[in-house]
């Protein structure tokens, strides 16, 4: 056995931790990814084997260890409009729905990762306020929100490298919405930026400091759950959504058998989840 590799009952403890600390469920052979995800602290906490950092980090005292093993386990790549579907869905069926609204509308980016789909949110009402100006008339406010500090702090710099702008932005959406800040590096423009908040938040907590929205963003974060897990989300989503409020999830996502607080709502291509 290497220095990269974890007894099996070490692995269980892991999971455990893992599932208690943010309910993420890690499947029974997924060591691959446990070793890819933490390799590279070993180095920066000056630890020789995964066995010794896993056993560091189920002890109570490593704090900031215990943080970085979260940070580390639930970063997830992302791209720009990803499916594209939800953000046409904005602009052809949502935002003139919501066109009478005398207030900001609160839309939510429950796991915002590196910022791509709060900020891909805001260029939707941007793109939708030059084509319809007038609908939307106070605009929109949108949250990201993430257990990763790490995440966040990229989410609020808003700058990306060419890797992470190639993926899912067109070249005109780049040119009208970046600015370009040297060494192929390109960051979100202030008149996007402005409209975005960020503020840390585990899906496992209470909602209620962050007050109500009319539309939710949650997609391909409910796969990692326990089936009790999801079922608790998703009835805190619908406690944060005003009343006829809108629930995205993820293309391979179903609320089948979590919650009858919602009604479905067909649409060509996709689905959302309408608060009854």
């Amino acid at each position: 056995m290497n220095n990269k590799d974890l007894q099996q009952a070490e692995y269980d403890q892991f999971r455990s931790f893992l599932e208690q600390q943010c309910g993420i469920v890690l499947g029974e052979n997924k060591q691959y990814l446990v070793k890819s995800r933490l390799a590279p602290l070993m180095t920066r906490f000056g630890v020789g084997s995964l066995s010794e950092l896993v056993s560091k980090t189920l002890g109570l005292h490593e704090r900031q260890l215990r943080a970085a093993v979260v940070d580390a386990m639930t970063t997830n790549e992302t791209l720009w409009f990803r499916d594209q579907y939800p953000f046409e869905l904005l602009k052809n069926k949502l935002f003139p729905e919501y066109g009478g609204l005398n207030r900001p509308l609160k839309i939510w980016s429950a796991a915002s990762s590196s910022g791509q789909e709060p900020y891909s949110i805001a260029m939707s009402v941007a793109e939708f306020q030059s084509q319809k100006p007038g609908v939307l008339r106070m605009g929109a406010q949108v949250i990201g929100t993430d257990i990763s500090n790490t995440m966040l702090d990229m989410c609020k710099n808003a700058e990306y490298d060419s890797l992470a702008l190639a993926r899912g932005l067109s070249a005109e959406r780049r040119k009208k919405f970046f600015k370009d800040s040297g060494n192929g590096m390109a960051q979100v423009n202030d008149a996007i930026k402005k409209h975005v908040s960020f503020r840390h938040l585990n899906l496992l907590d209470s909602y209620a400091l962050m007050g109500k929205f009319d539309i939710i963003f949650c997609r391909n974060v409910l796969i990692y759950f326990s089936l009790e897990v999801k079922t608790k989300i998703i009835s805190q989503f619908s406690q944060a959504l005003n009343p006829r409020g809108y629930l995205f999830l993820g293309a391979s996502e179903s609320m089948s058998g979590l919650s009858d607080e919602f009604d479905m709502v067909r649409c060509n291509p996709g689905i959302i989840y309408r608060k009854k």
